[in-house]
């Protein structure tokens, strides 16, 4: 299943958006699970980062489409945006959102469906990796668990440090640890969970990443971390 958000206030186009995912469906034995807001301010508004592609209209009265994916795409870096749009004046600024392309007004289906094709494909790729979904100050957070560096504990927050930056969230690491260690995570610390992807080096007591940071190894943990990471290298399952 695919999960589509489309973001217009032409009632008229938001059907026709509707009527040719309909059709793409049919047409190509694909499933889509569609939500429609009537302007960006709709979707932003508490946003979620569960859609897999956003069809955002450029031309709204009270946040237009390129403000709307500005402000989606701190929150959600993998989102695919499509522009549905009445001038390429407009749509050439979506290089910025990092926007798969877009589509003139008034739409064709033609075009319409091979931009959406294009974006399924990605999508086929994209689904092969994991994600956490984050409960953050700033909003809802997808963070792919391949940028993690490593999770620490901190009282009743956990601080997750990825190539993104560092997000806070609530929750124990314990939770985290059961989620992550089947995708190759594992404990050097009590206080630590990491990403074994990142190891550069491995140093008396001393774990090294890859962005140079250096996490203690316990005593307790370390007969079981260095097997957690000979089998990681290894490709062995326990």
């Amino acid at each position: 299943m695919i999960r589509i958000a489309i973001v217009e206030d032409d009632r008229h186009d938001a059907e026709l958006l509707q009527d040719y995912l309909k059709r793409y469906e049919k047409e190509n034995s694909v499933h889509f699970q569609i939500t429609v807001f009537t302007d960006g301010l709709d979707i932003i508004s508490d946003y979620r980062a569960e859609y897999d592609i956003i069809l955002l209209d450029i031309q709204m009265k009270h946040l237009d489409g390129m403000s709307t994916a500005e402000k989606i795409r701190k929150l959600d870096e993998d989102v695919i945006f499509i522009f549905i749009t009445s001038t390429v004046q407009f749509a050439v600024q979506g290089y910025t959102v990092d926007a798969l392309g877009y589509v003139l007004k008034p739409v064709p289906y033609l075009a319409f469906s091979q931009i959406l094709h294009k974006a399924a494909r990605q999508i086929e790729k994209k689904q092969s990796r994991f994600y956490l979904t984050l409960d953050t100050d700033g909003g809802q957070l997808r963070l792919d668990t391949a940028q993690i560096y490593y999770i620490e504990s901190q009282k009743h927050d956990i601080l997750i440090q990825s190539e993104k930056g560092g997000f806070r969230t609530a929750g124990p690491l314990k939770r985290m640890e059961e989620m992550l260690l089947p995708l190759g995570f594992a404990k050097c610390h009590n206080a630590y969970l990491v990403n074994l992807l990142h190891v550069t080096a491995l140093l008396p007591n001393v774990v090294r990443l890859s962005n140079g940071t250096e996490l203690p190894v316990s005593r307790a943990r370390k007969k079981i971390f260095l097997d957690s990471f000979t089998d990681y290298v290894g490709g062995i399952q326990r």
